[in-house]
């Protein structure tokens, strides 16, 4: 079987050395890229698997390198590492494509765990897989939304806040729940987070369309169904 192919891009050099070495323990193919160019010509010109991604990089900020790598790559786990730790900085990184966000330090044994989520949760998404409710419909795989054949452009946040509702729409689902989920990180970003994306998506999706698909039950929580 076929290493799996990982793309480090980080610039501190005792990190590189120590997560090469332990990924490549774990069975892993590791690429390094040093500063933000070298890691976007890797990116776009070669297949991975997942990246690491480092926000602090000379040359060209982890930010606007994870946007220019989902420009080119809507599939690609991304997996930011760095020391910029605010829920400000969270949400922002989140929300520039990123899907999971690990602060430094970390313990190795963490970050091979986050990397074997985010690898097996990006496998389990079948092919071309859509679900659609009423004229909404969700590609799994492209990562795109329509609603009644419009595009509606997402964060990758709100995709996958969208994508959970979407493949749990005949439960209510709790705040917690949907946090757990979603974010799959262990902070604290504040009650009102999953309110705030809420209503992202409501007016995305609803607020020019009819009928109303994000459903509040009161005192529980949300869900996405056709009233």
């Amino acid at each position: 079987m076929e290493a799996l192919k990982i793309l480090l891009i980080e610039d501190e050099a005792s990190l590189v050395t120590m997560i090469q070495r332990g990924l490549t323990h774990e069975g892993y193919q590791v690429s390094a890229a040093m500063d933000g160019h070298s890691g976007l010509k890797l990116a776009i010109n070669y297949e991975f698997d997942l990246i690491l991604l480092d926000l602090m990089l000379p040359g060209m900020a982890g930010l606007e390198l994870c946007r220019n790598i989902r420009v080119k790559n809507s599939q690609v786990p991304i997996l930011i590492l760095t020391a910029l730790s605010t829920p400000e900085n969270i949400v922002t990184g989140l929300d520039t494509g990123a899907d999971d966000y690990l602060v430094k330090p970390f313990n190795f044994d963490v970050l091979n765990a986050r990397i074997r989520t985010l690898i097996r949760r990006n496998r389990g998404i079948a092919a071309h897989h859509i679900i659609k409710i009423a004229d909404l419909a969700i590609d799994l795989a492209a990562k795109s939304v329509t609603r009644n054949n419009q595009p509606i452009t997402l964060t990758s946040t709100e995709f996958r806040l969208l994508e959970f509702m979407a493949t749990n729409r005949k439960r209510v689902l709790s705040r917690i729940e949907i946090l757990e989920h979603v974010w799959d990180i262990n902070f604290d970003l504040g009650t009102n987070v999953v309110d705030v994306y809420i209503n992202y998506l409501r007016k995305k999706l609803d607020k020019d369309f009819e009928p109303k698909l994000i459903q509040t039950v009161f005192g529980m929580g949300y869900m996405l169904k056709e009233p």
